[in-house]
């Protein structure tokens, strides 16, 4: 079996879970040492074991190792670093429609780029002045585990959100938005799964994630749902839900709107950045970005690195719209399908990633993508 070096976070944020199923994935292909980026943390005793077989592999590392390609699954302002001598892939989830000094220079660093949209190479094309190879790895959804039905539902209309509390997400607007939508009525709810670990308590910015917090429960009507453990908890209130809602200005990908898709949920969401990238008028509510702005929240993002959607003026009527309209089509039919959903989530699987992701290291093929 061929060997490969895989960098990688292994945990239950975006990073994480895309580090974890690739490597999943991956072994199938590969045998795999690891090099964790930061703790690892598994929620399945068999999930364990394979982590801890590909980090004895690390550990040990023979020669076949060190002459293998590496792959690193991590931000594109720290691709710099690499195992062995094998050439190194780079694999970011950016957001932002440009690329800082930094981020040129790292990104120039590796052997080849993938990204997981084309809406990301056309970024990395124009911005990086003499770009290594560049090719496209969509992300995946375990649809054993996102599937569609039997789904619990209540006697009201339900909308999920879920995404860590942050303007990036459009959670300054999706509350207003749902008010402005529902100013009096009694059978609909909003449900944010908006943890963010990085506004936690004990955190610089704790104080930030209780106002997210406070302002939304203003609202009788949201419910805020806490972090859980595994995927087939987000999987269960996933499917108490009647429809995703994800009003996000700049996306790397979205796990949780492709991960409503895989379980034929209706969804509304922008149509920018990684959402283009399997986000259609068929199998959604396309809210229409006609214009961006500086991306600017004072937390997460300064104003230096780019622009991302703007969802003033008309996205954020056709937002409201969209929300009104569902509701209304609920009241007629409370199960509905989304089988365009189900349909595109079936060709984003992560086999298709890790097999996009073999061509790319194996084959040096991405560049026709």
């Amino acid at each position: 079996m061929k060997c490969l070096n895989l960098m990688a976070p292994i945990n239950s944020l975006g990073y994480g879970v895309a580090g974890l199923n690739i490597l999943k994935s991956l072994s199938q292909k590969y045998n795999i040492s690891l090099f964790t980026i930061g703790p690892a943390s598994c929620s399945t005793q068999e999930e364990q074991e394979l982590v801890s077989n590909a980090i004895k592999n690390s550990t040990l590392f023979a020669q076949e190792f060190a002459d293998a390609p590496c792959l690193k699954v991590w931000h594109e302002f720290a691709l710099a670093e690499r195992i062995g001598k094998g050439p190194c892939f780079g694999f970011p989830f950016f957001e932002l429609d440009q690329l800082d000094q930094r981020r040129i220079n790292h990104l120039s660093s590796v052997d080849g780029i993938i990204v997981a949209s084309h809406w990301a190479k056309e970024i990395i094309k124009a911005h990086v002045p003499i770009p290594p190879l560049v090719g496209v790895a969509p992300l995946g959804v375990d649809t054993t585990i996102f599937t569609h039905g039997p789904h619990t539902t209540t006697d009201k209309c339900v909308f999920l959100n879920c995404g860590k509390w942050e303007k990036r997400k459009g959670h300054d607007l999706l509350l207003e938005m749902f008010r402005s939508a529902f100013p009096d009525e009694q059978d609909v709810e909003l449900w944010m799964m908006s943890h963010n670990t990085f506004l936690a308590p004990g955190t610089p910015f704790a104080k930030q994630g209780k106002e997210w917090e406070r302002y939304y429960q203003s609202d009788l009507r949201v419910k805020l749902i806490g972090r859980v453990q595994t995927h087939k908890e987000v999987a269960a209130i996933m499917s108490q839900a009647n429809c995703g809602v994800f009003p996000s200005r700049a996306e790397g990908w979205n796990l949780e709107l492709l991960e409503m898709l895989s379980m034929g949920k209706p969804v509304i969401a922008t149509n920018y950045s990684a959402h283009t990238e399997f986000c259609t008028k068929e199998n959604s509510y396309l809210i229409d970005i006609e214009n961006t702005e500086l991306a600017k929240d004072d937390i997460f993002f300064d104003g230096s690195g780019g622009e991302w959607a703007s969802l003033d003026g008309v996205p954020f009527d056709q937002g409201v719209e969209y929300l009104r309209s569902f509701y209304e089509s609920w009241k007629k039919e409370p199960q509905q399908v989304n089988m365009e959903g189900i349909e595109t989530a079936k060709k984003f699987s992560w086999t298709n990633t890790t097999n996009r992701i073999e061509e790319i290291i194996d084959g040096n093929r991405g560049q026709e993508n």
